[in-house]
């Protein structure tokens, strides 16, 4: 079995564990283009000649640039955070507050990095107003990725990033590029509810109007593949795409009793 490779970051809803799946009914062409990259589990396990990474998180699209430009200045300073007197819910708390009024990428992404591994569940959340507001996550020694990290850089040469809509990225596509979508969830139920992880959220008009870019950019011969949820809404949204089912654990809930498997839809356009 292939080595897989681990991202950087701990991600809700991240796809190393479905990364077989994933590759299996993932179309090889020259560049995959991917909206929602998130943690980049996907760009991190695939062969691809070049890749179009985007995600409306600025804070995290930063990130990469940076790493990407200049990985040894990165990882110098943002293993600095990883000190035991940093681990620390006033020092965490303080910083949250600094990272709050910051302006400057560079402080922002060691910081973002350090509040990834330091805050509760490794979730990146903000407040309507922008603000990062997740608490600390009191563990006893949070890891420093540090082989992720140069990993992730090397392979970022290869990657052009971007932060901007999905449609803008799905616009973006042409002959010879592939899709691969991970958006935020629709929810299991009605009564289930959108957490944001940007200071926007993602709507139920939001996953309507992505199937039809898919069936759309499918349409002009560019292939596009979409994970969510198997359920009602998404077989109905995603109609007219050949739909493979796959079973999850589900990471996001903070107890593990609770962290049963749940189907999901590899929808391929």
């Amino acid at each position: 079995m292939m080595k897989k490779n681990r991202a950087f970051l701990k991600w809700a809803g991240g796809k190393f564990g479905l990364i077989e799946d994933i590759k299996r009914h993932l179309p090889q062409e020259e560049r995959l283009i991917e909206p929602f990259v998130g943690a980049g589990s996907v760009f991190l396990n695939t062969d691809y000649k070049q890749y179009l990474l985007n995600d409306i998180n600025p804070d995290l699209i930063h990130l990469y640039q940076i790493l990407q430009q200049q990985p040894d200045d990165y990882i110098k300073e943002s293993e600095k955070f990883f000190a035991a007197d940093f681990n620390d819910s006033d020092r965490y708390y303080d910083l949250r507050n600094q990272f709050n009024l910051c302006s400057d990428k560079f402080e922002r992404a060691l910081m973002f990095l350090y509040f990834n591994r330091h805050g509760y569940n490794g979730l990146c959340r903000y407040n309507k107003k922008g603000g990062f507001n997740v608490p600390f996550g009191r563990y006893k020694k949070p890891y420093f990725p540090a082989a992720e990290l140069w990993f992730f850089a090397e392979k970022a040469q290869q990657a052009e990033f971007v932060c901007e809509s999905y449609s803008d990225t799905f616009a973006r596509a042409s002959s010879g590029d592939v899709i691969y979508c991970d958006p935020p969830y629709a929810p299991l139920s009605t009564s289930a509810s959108f957490t944001s992880y940007a200071a926007n959220g993602f709507t139920l008009d939001d996953q309507a109007v992505l199937g039809r870019l898919s069936r759309e950019t499918a349409a002009r011969k560019i292939p596009v593949l979409v994970s969510n949820h198997d359920i009602e809404l998404t077989r109905e949204l995603y109609h007219g795409a050949q739909l493979n089912v796959v079973h999850v654990k589900r990471t996001i809930s903070s107890k593990g009793s609770q962290r049963n498997k749940v189907a999901e839809l590899l929808a391929l356009f």
